[in-house]
């Protein structure tokens, strides 16, 4: 039997397999609201076959986004336009759903990828002053970002639970941090981002200090079992920075704090970064994690081959195995993997006559007829 088509549970949410849809960023929303875009794009996603869809990096308040094209959940119409598409993807898909919730930090106020991506600074149009845990810019040519002082910092944790309590409003069924690939909570955590001199700075205790505040925000105005998990960066890949055994003892901090699960990533904090890329090239963090904590992991990046992901989870490196860039690449990889691996998948009905020539029994439930 396939390991990776077996179920698994985060918390009281039952997940049919180990496959998860990353979150991706869509640079489509429209002041913060989700639009058309996101209806056609999720609900594409949600008929994979995945056992689980984490919507994209959703930003906790206006100038927490990256571009003016991020999604956000900070107001009434941000709520109101993502429970639309939501109510519309789950009329034709049970596939349970989650939530990144995240600030961009120094990495706002940007142009969308497919015009650039560089920052647009303060005094542009389209541009707005960045919050950061130091005055220091991410690129040499940036415009440095605000250092949050502590009426920042509480106007940040609240946000953030502001944001929690609306999604948990929405029914989503579950949360993930965003604090890896750079923005505003792995910024906290690094030493090449964080140069503060208060409690929030120095030592790796006052480091993780404003991260696990948000995390602590976020728990307590949830239910007591509602799965909230936390994603980052487990090593910056520069000399000096963030590394593994930093994002254990951070791991280990959130495993007491009740956290559900960790979403190992990796790098996004510098330009200086230099990455080791290869199939499945983080995979070997999240197993590290995975042992030193016990918490439920996801593991991430270049996870392509459904054999490779079937070892991952086999042989105990991750609990999940999760994909993004894949996964648009190919919107059936689940259906893909199923059939690799002799297992069976949930499909929409309206779909089992796709079902290849020789593939027997590859959708669950399936009951395929001729006319």
């Amino acid at each position: 039997m396939s390991q990776l088509f077996t179920p698994f549970s985060i918390g009281p949410l039952a997940l049919p397999n180990r496959i998860v849809i990353a979150p991706m960023c869509q640079y489509s929303a429209d002041e913060g609201q989700a639009t058309d875009w996101h209806l056609i794009h999720l609900g594409g996603l949600a008929l994979s076959g995945a056992g689980l869809l984490i919507l994209e990096a959703t930003a906790v308040e206006p100038a927490g986004r990256i571009t003016l094209g991020d999604l956000g959940l900070y107001n009434d119409a941000t709520e109101s336009a993502l429970a639309r598409v939501l109510s519309s993807v789950r009329k034709v898909s049970p596939m349970p759903i989650g939530i990144q919730l995240a600030h961009a930090g120094r990495k706002s106020s940007s142009c969308v990828p497919w015009e650039g991506g560089l920052q647009v600074r303060p005094d542009e149009p389209g541009g707005w002053q960045s919050d950061a845990p130091s005055a220091m810019p991410h690129g040499a040519q940036e415009a440095p970002p605000h250092a949050l002082d502590a009426a920042g910092l509480a106007r940040v944790r609240q946000a953030f639970a502001d944001c929690a309590l609306r999604a948990h409003r929405l029914g989503l069924d579950l949360i993930e941090l965003h604090a890896a690939h750079g923005y505003l909570l792995h910024q906290f955590l690094s030493p090449l981002s964080n140069q503060r001199a208060d409690a929030y700075g120095g030592s790796l205790q006052n480091r993780m200090r404003f991260p696990l505040e948000v995390f602590d925000a976020v728990r307590a105005v949830l239910p007591p079992d509602f799965p909230l998990g936390v994603r980052i960066s487990a090593t910056d890949w520069v000399d000096g920075g963030w590394d593994l055994p930093q994002s254990v003892a951070f791991a280990q901090a959130l495993h007491a704090r009740g956290c559900s699960f960790i979403h190992v990533s990796s790098g996004g904090v510098s330009p200086l970064q230099k990455i080791a890329l290869g199939p499945k090239y983080q995979v070997g963090f999240a197993e590290t994690i995975r042992r030193e904590t016990g918490l439920p992991t996801m593991a991430v990046g270049l996870i392509t081959d459904p054999h490779e992901a079937e070892a991952i989870v086999s042989s105990a490196q991750a609990d999940m195995v999760a994909l993004a860039r894949g996964i648009l690449y190919d919107p059936r990889w689940p259906w893909h993997a199923a059939a690799a691996l002799g297992a069976q998948v949930q499909a929409p009905r309206q779909y089992w006559r796709a079902q290849p020539r020789g593939v027997s029994d590859l959708f669950a439930n399936a009951r395929i007829g001729q006319r």
